[in-house]
């Protein structure tokens, strides 16, 4: 059943039911004085075939009808149905049947006829009042499901990402290692400077060869190792210097360009 609607507003659908006509007529003058859209039905069949192509918030229905109780019917409405409200409305008061229905929650109020017209639009009102309620409480536990189920999701997403993260971490660490034990058993001295010129690598080559010169991590090179530090150029040409009576080549490659590092790593050769 689609929603009923004028101008984007939900419009208030009443259906009558009752075998006779003139009272059907009777309920809609005095119900339609509340702006009720109201359709009409004279069974109980009739009912529910309307109630196939129709949204329709609260029902009244009257009790002796041919061919289908009104009790009967208004269980089949709230099964197929179960957010109308149902309200009956009867000169006969067959207490068992009522009852039983109303314990099922078939039916929401009994009125008896002949009606007050006053009392009438009042109950209906609470009626479509309760209808309001409980459509109001579907609408946000459907968006309280959909906000629960898109934080969900969000929750995966961002599992996910930490996971492929700390994979990433691991996998850099080991690439890490790998170069640092590369780099240690390389037999061409290597000096890794960062990107204050602080010497933050050694490896085993230059280690032993200027070890003389008290060449320690974390010093500044320009202090440690002042000729080596005036022959660094900017354009990362070779430059030639002399240590301990031996000219040796310097090379420096500016690191960064194919990684995220930072810095300067030297090459020394004779």
């Amino acid at each position: 059943m689609g929603a009923n609607e004028t101008n984007g507003q939900a419009v208030k659908t009443l259906l009558l039911v009752d075998d006779e006509p003139n009272i059907l007529s009777a309920l809609t003058r005095v119900l339609r004085l509340d702006g009720y859209r109201i359709l009409t039905a004279t069974g109980g069949a009739a009912a529910l075939a309307l109630l196939e192509n129709e949204t329709v918030d609260v029902i009244v229905s009257d009790q002796r009808m041919p061919g289908m109780l009104g009790v009967d019917f208004l269980r089949q409405a709230k099964a197929l149905y179960p957010s109308t409200i149902r309200i009956m409305l009867s000169g006969y008061t067959e207490l068992q049947s009522v009852t039983a229905a109303v314990n099922e929650g078939a039916i929401y109020r009994f009125l008896t006829k002949p009606w007050d017209d006053e009392q009438l639009r009042a109950n209906i009102a609470d009626g479509f009042r309760m209808k309001a309620v409980g459509d109001e409480n579907v609408r946000l536990y459907r968006e309280l499901s959909e906000a629960n189920a898109k934080l969900a999701a969000a929750n995966a997403q961002m599992r996910q990402l930490v996971q492929e993260k700390q994979e990433q971490i691991v996998l850099d660490e080991i690439s890490l290692a790998v170069a640092r034990e590369l780099l240690s058993s390389l037999p061409l001295p290597v000096i890794g400077l960062d990107d204050q010129e602080t010497i933050v690598f050694i490896n085993d080559a230059a280690a032993a060869m200027f070890g003389d010169y008290g060449l320690l991590l974390g010093q500044s090179c320009s202090t440690a190792m002042p000729q080596l530090h005036a022959a660094l150029a900017q354009d990362g040409a070779a430059r030639s210097i002399e240590l301990a009576g031996r000219r040796y080549q310097v090379q420096q490659h500016a690191m960064g360009s194919k990684s995220a590092s930072r810095g300067t790593l030297i090459t020394l050769s004779q």
